[in-house]
């Protein structure tokens, strides 16, 4: 853990998982990946896979699984939106470890939500990875790359 030098001395600041990078990876005929070793230690205390946004698994630390999703949690079940999104979200989750190889299974629901078979990239998004289909990151990529500078101003109106 890294700590912070102050004007009284050393106090510790907590840091949150930071995920960067690609990775190629396979899935194993038990339906295994392999998590790249530089995350595995972020994963001691459980891991939650779950439906990504778009066509591919999101995987992230059992600790931050709930801070993410509190947006969603608490939203107005009310409403159709709200509880399609929950639906979506909660029903397609699922809480696993990871073994001694830092292997976690991924279930087929999300395996066939993905569209993955054996060749997957797993990449770092910040605070989860993400695990693709290889020619559907490939897609998925090309398309950020071809507007990439015109969504960072859009974002950065947001934010004047």
């Amino acid at each position: 853990m890294w700590s912070k030098v102050g004007i009284r001395g050393r106090h510790s600041v907590p840091t949150e998982p930071m995920f960067y990078g690609e990775y190629e990876h396979t899935i194993d005929e038990k339906s295994r990946i392999t998590l790249p070793a530089r995350f595995r230690n972020e994963f001691v205390r459980g891991v939650v896979l779950a439906r990504g946004i778009e066509r591919n698994i999101d995987v992230f630390p059992r600790e931050s699984w709930d801070a993410n999703v509190s947006r969603i949690a608490d939203l107005d079940s009310l409403t159709r939106e709200a509880r399609e999104m929950k639906r979506y979200v909660f029903a397609g989750a699922a809480i696993a470890d990871l073994d001694k190889q830092g292997r976690v299974v991924v279930p087929p629901a999300l395996a066939e939500h993905a569209g993955i078979g054996k060749d997957v990239i797993v990449a770092g998004v910040h605070d989860h990875i993400e695990i693709w289909d290889r020619s559907a990151w490939a897609t998925q990529l090309s398309a950020i790359e071809g507007s990439a500078g015109d969504v960072a101003e859009r974002l950065a109106d947001r934010r004047s």
